[in-house]
């Protein structure tokens, strides 16, 4: 088993070698970009994301034509899989916050509190001599989302829209007037500060399948919320709560979802540090 720092100098590596490729392609300046996700741009050019989720699709059970479905693709980051399920046939909007301003945080805390903890948390994915990631708020936000997300669209010639707005704010009115086929929310209820309220705003949005795929721990029975933030003013990361099984059953049947039911499940090995992803993927049905 490679150590920690040789798994950094293997990803730091990977991270230097695409810069290389695209760049002498002509695809611009992407040396200052975070890639969160690993996403196939055709010509071997991929991205090299912290977490790369293609091998664990299947256990997504999206269907395989979503031809004339609309998707909804609720924290998309930089948008694995609103391409995804573009490629797949389906119109898609993808939907990030506005701004770092826009970030959940617990009461006191400032956006550059906010940034400070991002770029501490960033700094082991940047290769040795690179520069620091941005303490600028708004260049942190292109940086980690906007950049790569739209480096990706163009190079994808994806139609995918794009809609700023925070979970809680979201609407049919906001989002086209028309309700949505598949809704995926991934790891976003963990970085609310009121999971409910997420979910309440998300509910009628979907007029079929809403796919959840979250750190879902596994006790107790009953239903609980098991909070994650942590105790001090400034250690804080971006994650808050955990809702249960159990917890999300409840919440979800009584937002007007007739079944939920597990419908795989999926392991990754988060890059750069090899940290072990395990989680459940819920579809809830109306």
């Amino acid at each position: 088993m490679p150590s920690p720092a040789e798994l950094r100098a293997e990803y730091h590596a990977l991270v230097a070698a695409f810069v290389r490729r695209a760049e002498g392609l002509g695809l611009g300046r992407v040396g200052d970009y975070y890639w969160y996700h690993a996403i196939d741009l055709g010509g071997g050019l991929v991205t090299p994301g912290l977490c790369d989720y293609r091998a664990a699709l299947p256990a997504f059970r999206f269907p395989e034509s979503m031809r004339g479905l609309r998707v909804l693709d609720v924290g998309s980051a930089t948008g694995f899989f609103a391409f995804e399920f573009e490629r797949r046939g389906a119109r898609v909007v993808s939907v990030e916050l506005p701004s770092m301003d826009d970030l959940d945080r617990f009461p006191g805390q400032t956006t550059d509190d906010v940034v400070a903890r991002i770029r501490k948390m960033l700094a082991s994915s940047r290769p040795e001599g690179a520069p620091p990631p941005p303490a600028a708020a708004a260049r942190l936000y292109d940086a980690l989302l906007e950049g790569p997300f739209e480096f990706c669209r163009r190079r994808l010639d994806s139609r995918v829209q794009r809609c700023y707005s925070r979970v809680y704010d979201l609407t049919l009115d906001r989002l086209g007037g028309e309700p949505f086929d598949w809704v995926f929310v991934g790891d976003v209820l963990v970085h609310t500060i009121d999971p409910l309220g997420a979910l309440a705003a998300v509910a009628p949005l979907c007029r079929g399948t809403l796919v959840l795929s979250d750190v879902i721990p596994d006790h107790p029975a009953e239903p609980a919320m098991l909070y994650v933030g942590g105790d001090r003013i400034g250690e804080d990361a971006v994650s808050w709560w955990s809702p249960n099984r159990a917890c999300l059953d409840q919440l979800l049947g009584k937002l007007g979802f007739r079944t939920v039911e597990e419908a795989g499940r999926y392991t990754f090995v988060l890059r750069p540090d090899g940290h072990a992803v395990d989680r459940p993927v819920l579809h809830a049905m109306k």
